[in-house]
């Protein structure tokens, strides 16, 4: 038996309301060219799982890096932000290395890997001297310039699944 229990006696819940899961599964980014972008993702070896059109004025286009649970979204008409606008969005990996590997033999162009120094720490280079889990990046941008940090986590915060 597990001495590890799940509480919800914090958790505020509306009379007769279901519980939810609730994940992160799509985020979605701002591009000026929506063909463009989809060649550069799918080049990535990201795996197309939608395109489609409604009209002139709507467009969407989603896609899944490998093993990932999460998917992107851009297209016409599905946010009002600026393209290259989104910074720092995570690409979560387990073996930076090996990501970038992956990602320089489909085009991209990625970092060296690169830690902080503390938490609001300057960027240094090379990985987290200490090994720890969470502590070492790099990075890449897409034909817009949203910006990708790749962040390798072996092993996951406790809680976490």
């Amino acid at each position: 038996m597990s001495s590890t229990q799940k509480s919800n006696e914090h958790a505020t819940q509306a009379p007769g309301a279901a519980k939810v899961d609730l994940k992160l599964e799509v985020v979605v980014i701002p591009v000026s060219d929506v063909d463009r972008a989809k060649r550069f993702y799918s080049g990535l070896g990201w795996r197309l799982d939608a395109d489609f059109s409604q009209g002139e004025e709507f467009r969407a286009v989603q896609l899944t890096p490998p093993g990932s649970p999460c998917s992107i979204h851009f297209g016409k008409g599905l946010t009002t932000a600026a393209p290259g606008s989104f910074k720092n969005l995570y690409l979560v990996v387990s073996d930076i290395d090996a990501a970038r590997k992956v990602l320089i033999s489909h085009g991209a162009d990625v970092s060296e890997a690169f830690h902080y120094g503390g938490i609001r720490g300057p960027r240094l280079s090379g990985r987290d001297p200490e090994g720890r889990s969470y502590r070492t990046y790099a990075s890449f941008s897409d034909p817009d310039g949203n910006g990708w940090l790749l962040q390798e986590i072996k092993e996951r915060l406790p809680g976490r699944v």
